[in-house]
């Protein structure tokens, strides 16, 4: 006798109960954003009868977030259209499908639950937020593309190098008559073309450690990009390396296609572990081109790393080191971990110290500074290195 009231709670639960049947269809308001802009989903939905408080969400991978709470409810009317919009919040760069509508509809007395999943590829592409740069580091060497960096080469162009005397097959239009009338022999103007560079950005991928707020896969990204940003609106050309537990690369290019590339690249790049040995004769000869500047982003942790830069030193690519700080303890309080804070630093200053004696421009970008202040670091010990080499 003690069952039956709760068998008249199913029985009064379950009456009047139909198949869920609502037609769904979703449609993104747009397939590209950047980190921390919302992106909408717009869902319409339509049935035959009416159906009370029916519960609407989206299947959301890590990444994404809905702007208004994970659960949407809505009353349909027979053959009436409802339309529900679902802001979502792109708080990471990545690859998501935000196309997986979940529906669940209760029962009158909460005992039955009829779902229903709607899976419609909506693909959203969040690219990384790239950090600002008003200067770059300029190659030490140029390619023979025309491009809008200086050259040291004397040619055709319209930068002033110097005034010498005129030799066999110089231009009549570059003779400098004050000159030649001053000293009484014929002058000309000697000029610096205007030529491009190529740039290779090599970002360290073997893993990803904490760097105070954020991991350092997240902050190299947006460096790399920033970079590859402004180097190609210098109008040089720019590939990327991910040197990691899986090698990928994209050759040098130049334009808006290949910024686009770059970024979708960089999209796909992955920390996977790999306890392989890789050096830098995996990396296709035509990634890396001759008279290069490699742009290297990395915390220098992984041994492999290190060796490959060392193999780039010994081939004599102009290479630049940003080297990530990081943050093992935000606050230690052993004097255990206060010693191993110090034995960490001390091998990480002798890696720096090393490349340094090397001729290296390395620089240490932490969360407490800007990149654009670490770039300046380089560009003035590239500077007085060039002096004293001279």
């Amino acid at each position: 006798m003690l069952a039956v009231p709760f068998l008249a709670a199913v029985l009064v639960g379950s009456i009047g109960a139909r198949p869920l049947r609502v037609r769904a269809s979703l449609s993104l308001d747009a397939a590209r954003r950047l980190e921390g802009e919302e992106a909408v989903v717009e869902a319409t939905l339509q049935a035959d009868e009416s159906v009370d408080r029916l519960e609407v969400t989206l299947h959301l991978d890590p990444g994404l977030e809905l702007g208004h709470g994970p659960i949407t409810t809505v009353d349909l009317r027979p053959g009436v259209p409802a339309r529900l919009r679902l802001p979502l919040r792109c708080r990471r760069w990545g690859r998501y499908d935000a196309g997986r509508l979940r529906l669940r509809r209760r029962g009158p007395l909460g005992l039955l639950v009829q779902e229903g999943a709607l899976d419609d590829p909506l693909p959203l592409r969040v690219y990384p937020r790239p950090q600002t740069l008003r200067t770059l580091v300029r190659p030490a060497d140029t390619q023979v593309h025309a491009g809008n960096q200086v050259a040291r080469a004397r040619g055709d162009g319209i930068e002033f190098a110097e005034i010498r005397p005129f030799a066999p097959g110089d231009r009549v239009r570059h003779v400098n008559w004050r000159a030649t009338g001053r000293r009484g022999t014929l002058q000309v103007n000697d000029l610096h073309p205007e030529r491009n560079s190529d740039v290779v950005l090599f970002l360290d991928t073997f893993g990803s450690y904490p760097t105070g707020g954020e991991r350092t896969i997240d902050r190299t990204l947006r460096a790399a990009i920033g970079l590859a940003d402004r180097y190609l609106r210098q109008r040089d050309r720019v590939g990327v390396i991910a040197f990691g537990g899986t090698l990928r690369w994209l050759s040098p290019g130049m334009g808006i296609r290949q910024r686009y590339q770059l970024v979708e690249a960089m999209l796909d790049t992955r920390i996977e572990v790999s306890h392989a040995w890789k050096r830098i004769g995996t990396i296709p000869e035509r990634t890396l081109p001759p008279r290069a500047m490699i742009v290297a982003l990395s915390p220098l942790i992984d041994q492999r790393f290190q060796v490959a830069l060392d193999e780039l030193i010994g081939r004599g690519f102009d290479l630049t080191i940003c080297e990530l700080a990081l943050a093992w303890c935000a606050a230690p309080r052993e004097p255990t971990d206060r010693l191993a804070e110090r034995v960490l630093a001390l091998g990480r200053d002798s890696v720096r110290a090393r490349y340094m004696r090397k001729g290296v421009a390395i620089v240490t970008w932490s969360e407490r500074r800007p990149f654009e202040q670490a770039i300046e670091e380089v560009r003035i010990f590239r500077r007085h290195a060039r002096r004293r080499s001279a």
